[in-house]
């Protein structure tokens, strides 16, 4: 029987425009996220990348920038961007500070 340390733990943060790219980033390096998922205001999901840990964090993110950098351009249309996390509870380090 799995414990509640191994359900997912999940997270929202809301940035605007060219934000969104660094933001990205830095929760790829990180290491402990099993998605992303990126929204419109309105709820309309733009990206939704499972990530493993088997994957780099420069292929990710090889494939990423073309479409976070046409999205961040996007942020003069849409003032707020929503990126849902999963993190995987096993690798957590517990300091979501520097997420914010």
């Amino acid at each position: 029987m799995k414990n509640d340390t191994d359900r997912p733990l999940f997270e929202d943060i809301s940035v605007t425009g060219w934000v969104l790219i660094d933001k990205v980033k830095a929760l790829i390096a990180r290491g402990n996220v099993r998605r992303l998922i990126v929204r419109q205001p309105n709820g309309k999901v733009l990206i939704d990348v499972p990530l493993t840990a088997g994957v780099s964090v420069a292929a990710v993110l090889t494939l990423l920038m073309p479409m976070l950098t046409a999205i961040a351009a996007m942020g003069a249309l849409f003032t707020q961007f929503r990126i849902e996390i999963e993190r995987d509870p096993t690798l957590f380090d517990d300091d979501r500070s520097r997420d914010r």
